[in-house]
């Protein structure tokens, strides 16, 4: 997951395709220095940084949790790197968690959509965790970005395509910028 920002999913499968083949323990992630493994994912942006923090999470993952993921958002956040997007990912993914982690295009979509109005992703978080069932939320992050990398995409969105434009603020907000 600290691989993810800023760089596309197409691009972060690529690397951790090759990577994941040669290291997929926190105790294998420990073992590296932050400079090896910015060998290893040169391809994605911010490369440096992120390798020292996957470096450092993978030791603190050792050190303060027997070399296990932890199961709390306090605890993923407290891990050089997490965020609490990828906390909530994490969360929702690997333990099944009711969390609707909010990346660009949950927030993007959401807004668009008028599911909330907020101009931080942790309150637009709020807003779309009130509307949806603890069961739902993982389902709708999932959705919710799928819809807003196919159709609903920052530039030129396909609002001809969509099945949801005559929900959509959209046009609206188009038409109040000019």
């Amino acid at each position: 997951m600290i691989l993810s920002a800023q760089c596309t999913d197409q691009q972060v499968n690529r690397i951790t395709d090759s990577l994941f083949k040669k290291y997929n323990t926190p105790r294998d992630f420990a073992a590296l220095t932050p400079e090896e493994l910015a060998g290893e994912i040169k391809g994605c942006g911010l490369y440096r940084n992120k390798s020292k923090y996957i470096v450092e999470a993978s030791r603190k993952i050792l050190e303060l949790h027997d070399g296990q993921v932890p199961e709390t958002r306090e605890e993923l956040q407290a891990l050089p790197g997490v965020g609490r997007k990828t906390a909530g990912v994490v969360l929702g993914i690997a333990y099944g968690g009711s969390v609707l982690p909010v990346d660009t295009h949950v927030y993007r979509v959401a807004r668009r959509l008028g599911l909330s109005g907020a101009g931080h992703p942790e309150k637009v978080e709020e807003d779309l965790v009130k509307c949806l069932a603890p069961h739902q939320r993982m389902d709708a992050h999932h959705r919710l970005i799928a819809h807003g990398r196919a159709t609903c995409r920052a530039r030129k969105p396909a609002c001809g395509d969509c099945c949801l434009k005559e929900l959509c603020l959209y046009p609206e907000q188009e038409e109040e910028k000019s």
